[in-house]
């Protein structure tokens, strides 16, 4: 068994793998949570990502219940070519998310939609090279933007919004904030992925994320909502890394 962690700043995801096969998932669990759960699958190899624990706390932790511990950073090797100009800036699930839609879709060109706190748009050609993207404000960043830097317009949030995405003309304040930030995204949703597509054809779209599900059936062009993408990446380069180990190609 392989288990692959994304570790966030509040709340751990993990996918449990058997012979390639996701197999199990968990959202939202805290780290008390996330470690009871991987002392009771006792999984052979560990795969983590995270932006709020560090390696040192992480290795303490796991390393008593496997030694075979890895953690993602910028130079962890990858199955991919990456061509971002500043690798040690990369966020590892953009990187894990991009190596996912590779899994998923092999020899094809791939756009990474990831629908969180930011949203990024990261674009893996079908020659497997990481070409980069684009971050962009999330859904709530924008809610909240708005609220933060006006003296008078309300907090509001994305839930409750009939059918997630309002009408065009807003006919009160609470409905005009409502549709800027829900059709302006779903406007730089499709704009943007014409523009990729000018580029490169027959892209394969690939939503995850946490807001993806307010979007992805509004969306011009044919896409699949992915929730596990990152878990998925993760494992495809725990094996990458376990194989090529076992080979001393590196360490």
């Amino acid at each position: 068994m392989n288990l692959s962690i994304d570790l966030g700043n509040t709340y751990a995801k993990t996918g449990l793998f058997s012979e390639g096969k996701l197999v199990e998932t968990n959202f939202n669990l805290s780290y008390q949570h996330l470690v009871d759960y991987v002392k009771n699958v006792s999984p052979e190899n560990i795969m983590v990502s995270s932006v709020s624990y560090s390696e040192e706390q992480l290795i303490n932790e796991f390393c008593k219940i496997t030694p075979n511990f890895y953690w993602l950073k910028s130079t962890t090797p990858v199955p991919i070519s990456n061509l971002y100009d500043t690798p040690e800036t990369l966020g590892a699930d953009r990187v894990a998310a991009a190596i996912g839609a590779k899994v998923l879709y092999p020899n094809q060109n791939c756009l990474v939609i990831d629908m969180g706190t930011c949203i990024t748009y990261d674009l893996v050609d079908a020659g497997d090279n990481f070409q980069g993207g684009i971050i962009s404000p999330g859904v709530r960043m924008r809610f909240k933007a708005m609220n933060t830097f006006t003296k008078q317009l309300p907090l509001l949030e994305p839930n409750g919004i009939p059918d997630g995405i309002p009408s065009l003309i807003g006919k009160n304040t609470k409905h005009a904030m409502q549709s800027g930030v829900m059709n302006g995204l779903l406007a730089e949703i499709n704009g943007l992925i014409e523009a990729y597509g000018k580029d490169l054809t027959n892209i394969n779209v690939i939503f995850c994320g946490g807001d993806a599900t307010y979007f992805a059936n509004r969306i011009k062009y044919p896409n699949f909502v992915v929730p596990g993408l990152v878990l998925i990446g993760l494992n495809r380069i725990l094996e990458y890394n376990v194989e090529h180990k076992k080979n001393n190609r590196f360490q």
